[in-house]
C-alpha cells in the first residue's frame, strides 16, 4: 500500500503534514531545464520548497494566475560583485534570485556572510578572496607586482584553508590585477582548492593577442594546473578575457572537457569590459593588446570617452571605466557555445552610474538573444542561467542541488516572465533601469517581485555556504 503522504505528493495536492499551499503558480508555462518539462502546470510552494507541480489546479493562500507567462527556475548569477540591497533590487528584477561573488571574492569570509545577513532581497555567497589574503599577506606598496616568498606563500595557504572553513564557496582569483603572482604561487592556491574539493574561479592572468601573454597562453596555464593536480577551474567573463581568441579558447576547454578536465567558463552578453583604471590591465601596452585606443575607454561617472590626455589625468586620479573592447562576433559565439554559462559580472553604481551589465544581463539574453535573434532557444538560455550554474556548484555546495529546477522538493526560487516583452532596459547611457517582463520573483518562496514590481519590505535572501565536512 503506498504511504498516503507519498500518494499526495504524487497527486500534488497539500496534506496534513505539507500543510496548505502558501502561493500558488497557477497556469503558467512551466520550464524546467533538467528534465525537459515545457507544459502548463500549476505549482504550489510552501515552507520555501516547491510543494507541487500539478496538471490540475490548486487551492492556496495566494492564488497568483500567471497564464501565457513561462515560469521557470530563478537565475543563478555566478559573478555579481555588487552585494547590497540596491543592486539586489536590479538583479531581482532581471530575474536572479542567487547572486554569487566568485571572481574577486572576500576576506574574511565570515565577515562577509555575517554583515550581509538579513539585509538581502535575494540570496547570496562568496569563494575566498586569493586577491584580498595576497594583499594582507605581502602588505606593502606595489606589492601588485612582487612575488610571494616561500614564507608568505605558506601563510596564504593556511588563510585560503581558513576561509573555506568559514564556508567559502571556492577560491577567486583576479590574476590580471597581480601580476607578481608567480605561477608556483597560483599552483599551490589551486592545490589547496584540489584538496578541499572546490573549484577555483578564475579572471585570466592575460587578455588580448599580444605573445607572450595572450588570452590563450592564458588558458594554457588553467588547463594544464587542472590536468596536474587535477583540480577544478572555471573561468570567468571568457569574451572579456578571450576577446577575438573566445573562439580558439572554447575549443580547447572543449577539448579538455573531453579529455575528463574540470573546466568551465561563462559569459555576459555585451561588447565592453568594466573595471578600475588604475589596474594592471592599463599598464604599457594595453592599447596594443586590446586593439584599441583611448577613446575605447569610457569614464564612468561622466560617459565621456578618453583621450590620451584624461586618460594619464584619470590613472592618476584613480576611478571606474568602461571599456569597448570586445568584438561582438566573440560575444555571440560564446553565447550560443553550448559549454557556456550567462552570468553578469554585475558592478557597483558610482554616482548612480555603472556597466548595464549588472542590470539587464539576464533579460537582455531573453529578449535579445533568445527572441528577437534566436541565437539561443528559450530552454537553452534558461539552462545557461540556472541548471548549468547549479551544477558547476552542487558537488561542493550541496544547497545547490536544489536551486536551478523546478521539481518537487526543490527550492521555491522562481521567476515568472513574459516571454513577448521581457528586455534588459538599462543602457550605458542610462544605466539605472529596471529589466521589463519580469512579472514575479519568488526567493525561498517568498514573494519580491509581484505584479512586475519590487514586494517591499521582504529581505528573504540567504547565505549560501559551503559546508565544512568531515574529509577536511
Amino acid at each position: 500500500m503506498i504511504p498516503v503522504l507519498l500518494l499526495a505528493l504524487a497527486l500534488g495536492v497539500p496534506t496534513q503534514d505539507t500543510g496548505r499551499f502558501e502561493i500558488v503558480l497557477a497556469g503558467g508555462r512551466v520550464m524546467d531545464p533538467e528534465s525537459g518539462l515545457d507544459a502548463v502546470r500549476h505549482v504550489g510552494l510552501a515552507r520555501g520548497r516547491i510543494a507541487a507541480i500539478s496538471t490540475t489546479p490548486l487551492t492556496g493562500d495566494v492564488i497568483i494566475d500567471v497564464s501565457g507567462l513561462v515560469v521557470a527556475p530563478g537565475f543563478i548569477d555566478l559573478h555579481a560583485h555588487a552585494q547590497n540591497m540596491e543592486s539586489n533590487r536590479y538583479q531581482a528584477m532581471d530575474g536572479v534570485t542567487t547572486a554569487l561573488e566568485l571572481e574577486g571574492g572576500a576576506w574574511p569570509v565570515a565577515e562577509y556572510y555575517e554583515r550581509r545577513r538579513g539585509d538581502a532581497l535575494i540570496h547570496f555567497g562568496a569563494s575566498v578572496s586569493h586577491g584580498e589574503i595576497r594583499r594582507k599577506v605581502l602588505d606593502r606598496a606595489g606589492s601588485n607586482y612582487e612575488s610571494a616568498d616561500a614564507s608568505e606563500l605558506s601563510e596564504m595557504e593556511t588563510m585560503l584553508a581558513a576561509g573555506l572553513d568559514d564556508g567559502g564557496i571556492g577560491i577567486g582569483y583576479s590574476l590580471q590585477y597581480y601580476p607578481g603572482a608567480s605561477r608556483e604561487e597560483i599552483y599551490r592556491m589551486f592545490r589547496v582548492g584540489a584538496s578541499r574539493s572546490v573549484t577555483n574561479f578564475i579572471h585570466f592572468r592575460y587578455a588580448g593577442k599580444t605573445e607572450p601573454g595572450s588570452s590563450v597562453e592564458a588558458a594554457h596555464e588553467m588547463i594544464a594546473n587542472a590536468t596536474a593536480l587535477p583540480a577544478s577551474v572555471h573561468i570567468v567573463h571568457i569574451g572579456s578575457s578571450g576577446l577575438a581568441q573566445t573562439p580558439l579558447i572554447l575549443n580547447m576547454i572543449e577539448g579538455a572537457q573531453r579529455a575528463g578536465v574540470d573546466i568551465t567558463t561563462e559569459v555576459y552578453p555585451y561588447t565592453a569590459a568594466s573595471t578600475g583604471i588604475q589596474a594592471a590591465i592599463f599598464d604599457e601596452g594595453w592599447r596594443e593588446r586590446f586593439e584599441a585606443d583611448y577613446d575605447a575607454i569610457e569614464w564612468v561617472v561622466t560617459g565621456e570617452r578618453l583621450t590620451e590626455q584624461t586618460f594619464a589625468q584619470y590613472r592618476e586620479q584613480g576611478g571606474m571605466v568602461i571599456a569597448h573592447v570586445i568584438p561582438e562576433s566573440a560575444v555571440d559565439h560564446a553565447v550560443a557555445h553550448p559549454l557556456v554559462m550567462i552570468a553578469s559580472d554585475g558592478v557597483p553604481f558610482v554616482e548612480g552610474r555603472a556597466h548595464p551589465r549588472g542590470q539587464g544581463t539576464f533579460a537582455r539574453i531573453l529578449g535579445r538573444y533568445v527572441r528577437e535573434r534566436g541565437i539561443l532557444t528559450l530552454m537553452e538560455a534558461l539552462r545557461k542561467m540556472s541548471l548549468m550554474p547549479a551544477r558547476r556548484l552542487e558537488d561542493s555546495v550541496p544547497a545547490f542541488r536544489l536551486k536551478g529546477r523546478l521539481r518537487q522538493g526543490a527550492d521555491a526560487d522562481i521567476v515568472v516572465f513574459d516571454p513577448d516583452t521581457v528586455l534588459d532596459r538599462a543602457t550605458f547611457e542610462e544605466p539605472a533601469q529596471f529589466s521589463t517582463g519580469i512579472r514575479h520573483l519568488t526567493v525561498g518562496g517568498t514573494l519580491v517581485v509581484r505584479d512586475g514590481a519590487i514586494v517591499d519590505g521582504v529581505a528573504p535572501g540567504m547565505g549560501i555556504k559551503r559546508p565544512k565536512t568531515v574529509k577536511d
